[in-house]
């Protein structure tokens, strides 16, 4: 069983009328700075920079694929709760939950001038079990996610498509899906193939044509309840279905569960 006391009760009467009307939806996505990909900061144009002395700016998925790695290393894995908090802010705390951290992978993507745009994904609870065995009453019963999109060489792709071709930042496709438990968060797994969500491969709403590298197990499609639709910013998705947990109990749990390393079996 699943908590629906902790989640926002307009947000999930958005969501559910919503539903139905985002299958052909369409957003141009930019290369924008917004509140939360705020590109424009010292701190992320100095991480771009250092992803430009490892990879060529004409290589953008070479340049992803490194930000993602240096993320990966630089920003510990934490169970934060803000989706809405500024991808600078992550970086100078070192430590973000997998929305922060893929909030500052798209903020680097935007300064390397590649276009951005959230998909958003309404997930079932119960996929975060694994992390929480103890406390699963308390795991909201809906999950919110942003996940990036990105237009490369004229054609949008999922993010997984990505970074998880040859090459990629873990070495590409290991063969291993994404269980969701240990250290391993899916912020590390999608770098190495290891989740995407759709059943198809091209994950991507007109890139179907473009092909999926990674392993056959690896789709977590079972664990999505719905489309939410896709969105120029994080922000405007947000702002339409609402953070996954309700303001009071952001406030309440935010700064112990943002100290509570993945994997770990408490703060």
């Amino acid at each position: 069983m699943t908590s629906r006391v902790l989640t926002p009760w307009l947000g999930r009467a958005r969501r559910r009328k919503s539903v139905a009307a985002t299958g052909e939806d369409v957003a141009a996505g930019s290369t924008a700075v917004t509140r939360v990909l705020d590109h424009d900061s010292t701190e992320v144009r100095a991480l771009l920079a250092e992803c430009l002395a490892s990879a060529p700016a004409a290589d953008v998925t070479g340049v992803l694929r490194v930000a993602h790695a240096a993320i990966a290393s630089r920003v510990r894995p934490v169970y934060a709760v803000d989706d809405l908090q500024a991808a600078s802010r992550t970086l100078r705390l070192g430590r973000g939950s997998c929305s922060q951290r893929l909030a500052l992978l798209e903020a680097v993507a935007r300064s390397a001038g590649v276009p951005t745009r959230s998909r958003g994904l309404l997930l079932d609870g119960r996929f975060w079990y694994p992390r929480f065995p103890g406390l699963r009453g308390v795991v909201p019963d809906e999950v919110v996610l942003a996940w990036p999109e990105l237009r490369v060489d004229g054609t949008w792709l999922d993010l997984s498509a990505v970074l998880s071709g040859p090459g990629g930042s873990a070495g590409g496709d290991d063969g291993r899906p994404f269980t969701n438990a240990g250290e391993e968060t899916l912020f590390e797994a999608v770098g190495r193939g290891g989740a995407r969500w759709d059943e198809a491969p091209g994950s991507a709403s007109d890139a179907h044509d473009e092909p999926h590298v990674g392993c056959d197990t690896c789709s977590l499609s079972r664990w999505v309840l719905a489309e939410l639709g896709r969105y120029d910013t994080r922000e405007e998705l947000f702002a339409v279905h609402g953070q996954t947990l309700c303001w009071p109990a952001r406030t309440a749990a935010g700064p112990v569960l943002s100290r509570w390393s993945a994997g770990a079996a408490g703060p």
